[in-house]
């Protein structure tokens, strides 16, 4: 077992790169970013000048001072570039969506279990600040029975920028974009549903591809709705909980993502949320409900790194295990077969509602 500090190597420094994952590896205690792959060699150095820039993750995966390999590129080039890092006896991280399709994500976890190296998805947003608070009511039972759960992630951006995600090709569009976080906290909360129902749309003139969704997740007794836009410009609610208790209400979205584009890095106080959650609960079955706000707990998307760090460092679990992260991947292509073929899908894995918070 390894004691000492992991050297890191990051391929692609864009927008996932540059904002999320190097400033968390450069944060996280037992991890060293010692090399990135990127074709802009003047842009990494103004960032990080003492790490090393190479053209290719061919020239990355080769060297032997590399133990963890991250992949921050382009959907469709996880696949190939995780298989060769395994090739290469790299342990490797995924930014989401893991891959393209759940047989590439199968095969890969098959490779990582045959080349004994770990291999982990980047669902950072299971350290929202109100998903861990949402988290807590729910595993406490605060809320009695959860009926509703209804998840949003809107934004108002009328003009389509000029990037890969907004364009024709494989793993583009906001489904692959967003809806990776919000199925990864349904089945953290509620475990894998029995079926699923996908709308997708393109609403913005200059669209090319899929830039709204609404997904509904069948369970027992319970309703869970996961819903994404470009085209809200009036504030919605993150998360809107309904219970036999009462119900949880949020506004405005986890400031961790805003303070990384502001060039700030983990703190103490970092990941605090000053948006307050609404809490409406009922004492009694013949009470009147009562509000209060509440201050949600605070976000950590440095657990992400840390937990990889403990786990390679001192056998710790994995933060997030492959087979979560293929249940996330089997949620995202049975709602695409789902908005093909324009009906529910059942999937083989849901079995209703399992209490998945009390058994962890």
């Amino acid at each position: 077992m390894k004691t000492h500090t992991l050297s890191v190597g990051l391929v692609g420094y864009g927008m996932a790169g540059r904002t999320f994952h190097a400033p968390l590896i450069h944060s996280a205690p037992g991890l060293e970013l010692t090399a990135v792959v990127s074709r802009d060699a003047e842009r990494v150095h103004a960032d990080l000048p003492e790490v090393a820039v190479v053209d290719k993750a061919a020239r990355l995966f080769a060297r032997a001072d590399i133990d963890l390999v991250v992949i921050a590129t382009p959907n469709d080039t996880h696949f190939p570039l995780a298989k060769a890092a395994l090739n290469a006896g790299k342990h490797v991280v995924v930014d989401k969506p893991f891959t393209i399709t759940l047989s590439e994500a199968r095969l890969l976890k098959a490779q990582a279990e045959e080349a004994e190296r770990m291999i982990s998805v980047f669902h950072n947003r299971r350290w929202d600040s109100d998903f861990l608070t949402l988290k807590g009511l729910v595993k406490d039972d605060t809320l009695g029975r959860v009926v509703a759960l209804e998840s949003r992630f809107d934004r108002f951006r009328p003009n389509v920028p000029d990037r890969w995600r907004e364009q024709h090709g494989p793993g583009a569009g906001i489904w692959y974009d967003l809806g990776p976080h919000l199925l990864d906290q349904a089945r953290e909360l509620f475990g894998m549903p029995r079926a699923i129902l996908l709308d997708l749309a393109t609403v913005r003139d200059a669209a090319e591809v899929d830039d709204d969704f609404l997904a509904l997740l069948e369970y027992d007794g319970l309703r869970v709705s996961l819903q994404a836009s470009t085209l809200a410009a009036e504030p919605t609610p993150r998360f809107r909980v309904h219970g036999t208790r009462g119900s949880f209400v949020k506004y405005g979205l986890d400031p961790q993502e805003d303070r990384l584009k502001a060039g700030e890095t983990p703190s103490p106080q970092w990941g605090e949320d000053p948006v307050l959650a609404s809490l409406t609960l009922a004492e009694g079955a013949d009470a009147s409900p009562v509000a209060r706000e509440l201050r949600c707990q605070p976000g950590d998307y440095l657990a992400y790194y840390s937990g990889i760090a403990d786990h390679l460092l001192h056998a710790t679990p994995v933060p997030v295990d492959i087979d979560e992260a293929i249940e996330v991947m089997t949620l995202l292509e049975t709602g695409l077969d789902s908005y093909r073929q324009g009906r529910w899908l059942k999937l083989k894995e849901g079995n209703g509602l399992r209490k998945r918070l009390h058994t962890h």
